[in-house]
């Protein structure tokens, strides 16, 4: 399919800058293909009442590293420049690729130095030497630190994340630190929030309990390449990347279950679903799975494992708006974000939700 087919006007004022609070007082639209009516205005705190007991919310536990580091290039003499890494995936205990502006100040055998300056941590500052660099802009960092030592100073030196869309009209700030990372958030190695659970509250989760719906968690460290934009006209020429996942035994159980006992399963987000259909088999059985993950979903897909998706609004031609696309329809997801749009609906990260239930077979 054309990358065209996938586009669509948003005005800027719809992009939200901070999130509602309380969190389940976002707004959530409910697309039901085939009901009458088709799209249903909401709130995130309904959500007990648009399920049924059995269902079960698969949730993505991961959690939100303050990945965005700021430095100097050192070693080649005076002024030193500014350099802005953005970390996206751990190689292992001492190396990571990232993302760093300006690309073309650094060449291989470069050294970095983060701190010094803003946050710091109990020495001060952190460095690292660039062992590979390409074309892309991405380099992959060796720091003098490993394991327990570099995440502490990741954490105390780092800014978290925000998306493209925020960063550019806002710098991030301490509220981020709460208000970019969700309920369920405990595994660290994300470099960008599961979005769909930062609407989630004790309170909620506490009513959807007592409704007798469950809580199954997964794990899908989000990468930085989530808001890469497509640079192929064709969806066929599309390379997705790649993020590490996991999904349990005890979940996988608990999971099929409940579709054995007549329960529906949802997604908490795109993430979650990418990762349960990458353990499904072509029956819909989920099996434990661990590894790196880029399944690609785009209309004519056949989902497998889960039954609804409740997922933010998102980017116009990007690979979610396609997931939502395959999962819903394409023209009525084009119907349903022009409802959001003039309704007023807040669109991305920090935005509403939605409820989406399959186009039918």
């Amino acid at each position: 399919m054309r990358v065209s087919d996938f586009d669509f006007d948003l005005p800027e004022d719809r992009i939200a800058l901070r999130p509602v609070s309380p969190r389940d007082s976002a707004r959530m639209l409910v697309v039901r293909p085939g009901a009458d009516p088709e799209l249903e205005d909401n709130f995130v705190r309904d959500l007990p009442d648009l399920l049924r007991p059995g269902d079960t919310l698969v949730v993505n536990n991961t959690k939100v590293i303050p990945a965005q580091l700021a430095g100097r290039r050192v070693g080649r003499g005076e002024p030193a420049p500014r350099i802005d890494v953005t970390l996206h995936k751990r190689i292992d205990a001492k190396s990571w690729l990232a993302f760093a502006r300006p690309g073309r100040k650094l060449d291989t055998g470069d050294r970095i130095v983060f701190g010094g300056e803003g946050r710091v941590c109990l020495l001060g500052e952190i460095s690292a030497q660039v062992r590979e660099k390409w074309p892309t802009g991405e380099i992959l960092l060796d720091f003098d630190f490993s394991g327990a030592f570099l995440d502490e100073a990741i954490a105390s030196l780092g800014v978290m994340p925000l998306p493209p869309y925020i960063a550019g009209r806002r710098p991030a700030d301490e509220s981020d630190r709460a208000d970019y990372q969700t309920l369920f958030a405990r595994e660290e190695g994300a470099v960008a929030a599961p979005t769909a659970g930062l609407h989630f509250t004790p309170s909620l989760a506490e009513r959807l309990e007592a409704r007798g719906i469950t809580l199954q968690n997964v794990t899908l460290h989000v990468g930085a390449g989530t808001f890469l934009p497509m640079k192929a006209d064709d969806t066929d020429d599309h390379k997705m990347h790649s993020e590490w996942g996991s999904v349990s035994r005890e979940s996988a159980e608990a999971l099929n279950s409940t579709r054995a006992e007549g329960g529906r399963i949802i997604a908490v987000g795109t993430t979650a679903l990418r990762l349960l259909e990458t353990a499904a088999d072509k029956s819909g059985r989920i099996h434990p799975w661990s590894g790196e993950t880029d399944i690609f979903i785009t209309p004519g897909y056949r989902f497998r494992a889960i039954d609804a998706l409740m997922t933010n609004f998102h980017l116009p031609k990007s690979t979610l708006f396609m997931l939502v696309s395959a999962f819903s329809g394409l023209d009525r997801m084009k119907r349903a974000y022009a409802h959001a749009i003039a309704s007023g609906y807040r669109f991305y990260s920090y935005g509403d939700s939605s409820l989406l239930f399959p186009e039918p077979r």
